[in-house]
């Protein structure tokens, strides 16, 4: 099993799809002869042709609507936009459109693709290629919504949304794209959608609180873990993995056995996705809570480019919040 860093599991995943099926078609800015600006799809351009891995001029309402059009054609396009932060322009033809064919069709057509994007700080790239905007899309009705935190489930992930029936927005945290790195399968394998992971579960015999965090996040809500156990505080670690649909069930047994909960992301706290967390878990765990539900996150301005890491919700910053959930 070979050693992987994301961007290497990606093109993986990608490499392996293009050569299963030919309906399979990555597009973007950049991504054919130079490979991404990532170089997440460095030679798939040289294997595959200009024909499959298509540089597409700088429009990202063309790239999106160009893709729906070839996924209602019964192609499988992969399009990929640059950053998280330069998709907004292309809004209207996610939520208008490719969220909405199956659905206002009565099933008999669909608009079958992934979109990928790089997301998320840490690379000092200010307020233009940072941010994350995934509640924007887990609002709307017809998408899922997928943030991968290791090189295996990034594979894995991508493999199993290129195969789903309905539209994917794979979001890849930039910040991690060579940090994180483990393990891969060979060749074909899929992680199922829709399934969290518990990465750290809680130590008996000490006050727990269940920690909720995905993409490169998690590695913080890990750091902050280890450090609440040597101060007699016990964290259970659930990594999200699918954004959407949520996997409510994996959440609420943790949350029932440890009594506390603290939601980690990146994203502004109003409106973002921790607030719905949060409204489930109580819906869910209500008579199970020992303390109120807490997140840690962004803060409620434009992401900063020299104060990048006072923005981000560090391990410095979800360590306190832990230990006094755990002492309320």
């Amino acid at each position: 099993m070979p050693s992987m860093n994301m961007v290497q599991a990606i093109n993986d995943a990608l490499r392996t799809s293009m050569r299963q099926d030919d309906r399979v078609v990555v597009m973007g800015e950049d991504v054919g002869r130079v490979g991404g600006v990532f170089r997440v799809t460095q030679g798939l351009w040289d294997e595959f042709g200009e024909d499959r891995v298509i540089d597409t001029p700088l429009s990202e309402g063309g790239i999106l609507g160009t893709a729906i059009g070839m996924a209602l054609y019964g192609m499988v396009p992969v399009p990929e936009i640059q950053f998280a932060d330069f998709i907004f322009p292309g809004y209207d033809q996610i939520v208008s459109e490719l969220a909405k064919m199956r659905w206002r069709s009565g099933g008999e057509y669909s608009a079958k693709m992934v979109v990928r994007t790089p997301v998320g700080g840490g690379i000092r790239g200010g307020l233009y290629h940072s941010q994350s905007p995934e509640s924007l899309f887990i609002h709307v009705a017809g998408l899922k919504v997928v943030c991968p935190s290791n090189p295996k489930d990034a594979k894995g992930l991508l493999l199993a949304s290129i195969r789903d029936p309905d539209p994917v927005l794979f979001f890849e945290p930039k910040r991690i794209y060579r940090a994180a790195k483990g393990d891969v399968p060979d060749g074909d394998y899929v992680e199922e959608l829709g399934k969290a992971r518990i990465v750290r579960e809680a130590e008996s015999g000490k006050p727990a609180v269940t920690v909720i965090a995905w993409g490169a996040m998690l590695y913080e809500a890990l750091a902050a873990a280890e450090q609440a156990s040597e101060k007699g505080v016990s964290c259970e670690i659930v990594d999200l993995r699918t954004l959407w649909p949520l996997d409510i069930d994996t959440i609420a047994a943790s949350v029932k056995k440890t009594g506390r909960v603290v939601v980690v992301h990146e994203a502004p706290k109003t409106c973002g996705f921790g607030a719905e967390l949060v409204a489930l878990v109580n819906e869910h765990c209500f008579l199970h809570l020992e303390a109120p539900p807490v997140r840690v996150t962004g803060f409620d301005t434009p992401f900063p480019y020299t104060l990048e890491m006072d923005y981000l919700p560090l391990a410095h910053r979800i360590l306190p919040a832990v230990l006094e959930t755990a002492r309320y």
